[in-house]
């Protein structure tokens, strides 16, 4: 039994998606460091927290999801060069955390403790949104990613299929980062220091091939730009 054109299309862009998202956000390392902030509080509290931040770094993808490349559009940036600039961030971003996982784990635990602040604020809940939710767990890379996932619509897909299917992407994003870290006591006993490492040199790997793949559309977008003006 065949899906329906639109439910196919949103399937297949969620498809694209979510892989992005996931490896760039991570949450399974992230919960790590998680683990660490929210040491000593109470399971009601930590259970509170995983969702504010979950809810807090959805919003922050949904808007750069939809509005990110209206945006920058605005400022008369083309989608062609927004593909290829996003492509080369993710990428680059990728072959850092590929390449030296520890340098990034240092910068999310910094982002996250914040010298300690974090850690001996009275109410974690001010700190759901910043640092917690922006930059810890969704930073410029994850926004750069949303954004460059926002312009890569097929020219042969209808954009509201594309858009919900990406929406959706972030959404189940949003949901595996409230449960990765609602248990990341139990998923810092379960993987370690280094199984963590081993699924986030895995997660930077597809996203290294995410990355190429973006900014490959945008080089054959200029060329079938140029290729057009060329007839006229």
């Amino acid at each position: 039994m065949s899906l329906p054109p639109s439910l196919g299309n949103a399937v297949n862009s969620w498809l694209i998606a979510f892989p992005a998202l996931f490896s760039i956000i991570n949450p399974l390392g992230a919960s790590l460091i998680f683990a660490q902030a929210t040491e000593g509080r109470t399971r009601k509290e930590v259970i509170e927290l995983a969702r504010l931040v979950a809810l807090n770094s959805l919003a922050i993808l949904l808007v750069s999801i939809w509005f990110g490349s209206w945006i920058l559009s605005f400022f008369g940036i083309s989608m062609n060069a927004l593909r290829i600039t996003g492509g080369l961030v993710v990428a680059s971003r990728a072959w850092v955390m590929l390449q030296q996982p520890e340098t990034s784990e240092a910068r999310k635990e910094k982002q996250a403790l914040q010298g300690g602040r974090t850690v001996a604020a009275p109410d974690l809940k001010e700190r759901a949104f910043f640092p917690l939710a922006m930059p810890f767990t969704v930073g410029p890379g994850s926004i750069s990613v949303a954004i460059a996932l926002s312009s890569s619509c097929p020219p042969h897909m209808p954009a509201p299929d594309y858009y919900m299917g990406v929406s959706a992407a972030a959404t189940a994003m949003g949901i595996v980062v409230a449960i990765a870290y609602a248990y990341a006591e139990r998923i810092v006993s379960m993987l370690g220091i280094t199984g963590a490492r081993i699924v986030s040199r895995l997660a930077a790997l597809i996203l290294l091939a995410i990355g190429i793949q973006i900014f490959i559309s945008g080089i054959q977008g200029v060329l079938v730009d140029t290729l057009r003006l060329a007839r006229h």
